[in-house]
């Protein structure tokens, strides 16, 4: 059964085509400019060489049927005819209330998908895009929603919703809903294939580690608490976002530098974070490089950064009443030694006991990092969300 995984982005579109069950990936590529006149498709197949198209893509509409083109061309292609794809999974940031699983698209989820515009302006519009761009395209084939939001619907009450007028909840559906669910699903249930514990009885934090970050406490398969909120602001320090502030420092310099919601924004999405707090760089590897040649901001802002991680861990680990496996992903998570040493130290009364020299020498790959004996195990998982996307695909679409 082949499956076609599509991730739009508001000027990109990646994608990845799966044979499955077996989880094979024929072919992958992203299309970049959309709108602009250097716009450009790449493309892998394994074991063979990238291949770049050049020309103008004007929308996604466009966008999907050069994906097409290429899945059906004669010598970069790997299919004979658009008719061999049985379904097309998507990536959709958030369902809002709506969705607590995957979901087969109908009108109904279509209408669910637009409603939650408002709750992410940048993400759900391209990915609605990209839906209507692939019905348009292949009309009859079966399409599946997967959803960023879906799998921390497991919150309870007293850890989803914010302390303020009640009224403003039912009104805006302002609670938190946390983000990254599809990789927080898929690094916990693989970390616990990889140390051979049974999923649905185990006690995992998992950290999703990149530029955009977030940590989960999962309880025996279930999300109970995460730390991004309505948006991808809270929680974490971040690249270029603040993560956990005090609203009144916002509205402190609100109104001390005489800004208004927009600049404010900004502010705490893209000037903030680890680039606020250096003034280098969002990139942990320029901030390690200055903080190694005696920058004292960037010394700083990894002692925060760690700090921060930290305490979620400290804290999830009491709400989950324990702790089996801390999971770490993402760019950061998965490549950077140096980050997870510095969280897992004097962590030993968690169960923690880590293999510094494994960890040292693990970036990229599948690892456990901590000592055979240790109670609680530490391990590397690089995330895949697009084989999730096509694994619900295939279950809701297989017959």
């Amino acid at each position: 059964m082949i499956i076609l995984v599509i991730n739009c982005g508001s000027s990109s579109i990646k994608f990845k085509c799966y044979e499955m069950p077996s989880g094979e990936v024929s072919i992958s590529g992203q299309v970049e400019k959309i709108g602009l006149s250097d716009s450009f498709m790449k493309t892998s197949r394994p074991g063979c060489e990238d291949v770049l198209f050049e020309g103008a893509i004007n929308d996604h509409n466009s966008g999907i049927e050069c994906v097409l083109s290429v899945l059906t061309h004669e010598t970069y292609g790997v299919i004979e005819h658009v008719d061999q794809i049985h379904a097309v999974g998507h990536r959709v940031v958030h369902g809002g209330e709506s969705f607590k699983s995957s979901a087969l698209i109908d009108q109904t989820v279509l209408d669910q998908i637009k409603n939650c515009f408002d709750l992410a302006p940048l993400h759900n519009p391209p990915n609605y895009e990209g839906i209507l761009a692939v019905q348009s395209c292949l009309p009859d084939v079966p399409q599946v929603a997967v959803f960023d939001t879906s799998f921390h619907q497991t919150m309870p009450a007293y850890a989803y919703m914010y302390a303020i007028p009640y009224a403003l909840y039912k009104k805006y559906g302002l609670r938190r809903y946390g983000f990254h669910g599809t990789s927080h699903r898929y690094v916990s249930q693989r970390a616990c294939q990889i140390t051979g514990r049974e999923y649905r009885h185990s006690k995992i934090i998992s950290c999703h580690l990149g530029g955009g970050a977030s940590i989960a406490a999962i309880d025996r398969g279930h999300s109970i608490d995460t730390s991004m909120g309505l948006t991808p602001v809270e929680g974490m320090i971040m690249g270029t976002r603040s993560g956990d502030l005090d609203l009144g420092v916002l509205t402190f310099i609100m109104n001390k530098e005489d800004i208004g919601v927009n600049a404010a924004n900004a502010l705490i999405n893209k000037h903030s974070g680890m680039l606020g707090i250096t003034g280098i760089s969002s990139d942990m590897r320029d901030i390690e490089k200055a903080a190694t040649g005696g920058d004292s901001r960037s010394r700083l802002a990894l002692q925060m950064y760690e700090y921060r991680i930290k305490k979620y861990i400290g804290a999830y680990a009491a709400v989950l009443g324990g702790l089996d496996l801390i999971v770490f992903t993402g760019g950061i998570g998965e490549n950077d030694t140096h980050i997870r040493a510095g969280v897992c130290r004097d962590l030993e009364y968690l169960g923690v006991q880590m293999n510094y020299d494994l960890n040292t020498h693990t970036r990229a790959e599948e690892q456990v990092v901590s000592i055979q004996d240790s109670r609680t195990a530490v391990v590397v998982v690089p995330t895949d969300e697009e084989k999730m996307i096509a694994q619900d695909t295939y279950q809701l679409c297989h017959s």
